[in-house]
């Protein structure tokens, strides 16, 4: 069975329990309507009449809600705007069943045309109920849309004793602060304990956002917003001269493969030039500590940004041998919601109906949550190997899985509702990436996920 059989199947089954549910609301808002009525009591005809009616209130309302189109509607993604539709549904299966009372008045039809106060009682009974079940399962489904529920793992969290006391009282220099890894560096450090949190980011909007967020936390750190390219070795000698910082996070980085790969000689600037220059003032002005952050695609690179961050390591390591100021790096795959990854490209393009464009089938990459990731990032500074860390991120996923997952969790039909397409592998892509802990390729350190790579 094809996956578009499978999705129609998953649809089909889908709508028989909807039926059944509806049933079952339509049943209760009737007994509920007849208690109401009688005060308890049973009524003169007797509640097994009562049942037998029962049977054409429910297909009356059933019906009802199939002319109105309430079956085209997903459950998950039920709206205000959608409501008339239901409350007419409601109210044409009222308007039948009284006209079945008028045009059948003999006692003899009473197992099939309810009394008028019966059907306007459950006229209300039945519009809440059809509604509120549908909002319940919404909410429901809300509250599963989480990106760490994409993972098909539960998230993970680690002992951050040793890095909050690491980073205790000490003032900590954040490149790309404005990023989405930046800036859960910069909640992190702060929540370890940092004296003083410089925030190093050239993007005008993206300073002011992490500094407005930080400016209202409760966080005893005092934060510096510095819009300054980190490259710029004027400028950054000035920072490095008036700030003394003693660790430094160094997260600013092109990290789109394809844009990268359009745009050569600036990602080589950025992600190579810049880290070596900012290495170099960091050994000048006696950093304690300079971790840079790094990426699955430095291994065996085939893409243009994965060599410029593997020359980037191999720059930084090159100055361990001769520098107090202790450089590492640290290696890890793909992070939920960051900035260029896949699932915002998802979430937009579910959002505007499809199609979702999956490269390749067996597409697969490693994923983390980005508060996973930071937590160890933060732990791996704290430690005193000058090293290339890897970072163990469980099995990879699947990006086909992922799109389907993500439109299921939208509410609609993968292959049905929204199609997916293969687009093809883009240059400086790999099918897998190659993060290896195993024992041939690191040693495993005393923390948890944490490898230094041999």
């Amino acid at each position: 069975m094809n996956r578009s059989r499978e999705a129609w199947s998953a649809f089909i089954l889908t709508r028989l329990v909807g039926l059944a549910v509806d049933s079952a609301v339509v049943g209760a808002a009737y007994l509920a309507a007849f208690i109401l009525r009688f005060d308890f009591a049973e009524p003169s005809w007797g509640w097994r009449k009562v049942a037998m009616s029962y049977v054409t209130v429910c297909v009356v309302h059933i019906l009802s809600l199939m002319a109105c189109g309430c079956y085209r509607l997903a459950w998950r993604r039920i709206r205000a705007s959608q409501l008339p539709r239901y409350v007419g549904a409601a109210a044409l299966a009222a308007a039948l069943l009284t006209a079945m009372r008028f045009l059948m008045p003999e006692l003899g039809f009473a197992h099939i045309r309810p009394p008028y106060s019966i059907t306007v009682i459950c006229f209300f009974f039945a519009t809440a109920g059809l509604v509120g079940v549908r909002y319940m399962w919404r909410a429901y489904w809300l509250s599963r849309q989480k990106e760490s529920a994409l993972l098909e793992r539960s998230e993970k969290t680690f002992d951050n004793s040793v890095a909050a006391r690491f980073f205790a009282g000490r003032t900590v220099m954040v490149t790309g602060a404005g990023g989405s890894i930046g800036s859960e560096i910069v909640r992190q450090v702060s929540a370890a304990g940092a004296a003083r949190v410089l925030l190093v980011e050239r993007g005008e909007n993206a300073l002011y956002e992490i500094n407005r967020e930080m400016a209202k936390s409760k966080c005893a750190a005092s934060f510096s917003p510095l819009m300054v390219d980190c490259g710029d070795r004027d400028r950054m000698s000035a920072v490095f001269a008036a700030e003394r910082p003693s660790i430094v996070l160094h997260a600013a980085a092109y990290k789109h493969v394809p844009m990268v790969e359009m745009n050569p000689e600036e990602g080589w600037r950025n992600n190579t030039e810049a880290t070596r220059t900012l290495a170099a003032l960091a050994k000048e002005n006696g950093v304690e500590r300079f971790v840079m952050i790094s990426t699955d695609k430095a291994v065996n690179p085939v893409s243009v940004m994965g060599k410029t961050k593997l020359a980037a390591e191999q720059a930084i390591m090159a100055m361990n041998d001769s520098s107090a100021t202790s450089f590492c790096a640290v290696r890890f795959g793909n992070v939920f919601g960051s900035s260029g990854s896949v699932v915002p490209l998802f979430k937009d393009q579910i959002a505007q109906g499809g199609p979702v464009t999956v490269t390749h089938p067996d597409m697969k990459r490693y994923f983390m949550t980005i508060q996973e990731a930071v937590s160890l990032v933060l732990q791996a500074a704290s430690r005193v190997e000058r090293a290339i860390y890897t970072l163990d991120m469980g099995e990879p996923v699947r990006i086909l899985d992922l799109a389907e997952n993500m439109i299921s969790q939208a509410g609609y039909r993968p292959y049905v509702d929204i199609p997916i397409v293969f687009t093809g592998i883009r240059p400086g892509e790999k099918l897998f990436e190659e993060i290896d802990v195993s024992e041939r390729s690191a040693f495993k350190t005393d923390m948890a996920k944490i490898y230094v790579t041999r």
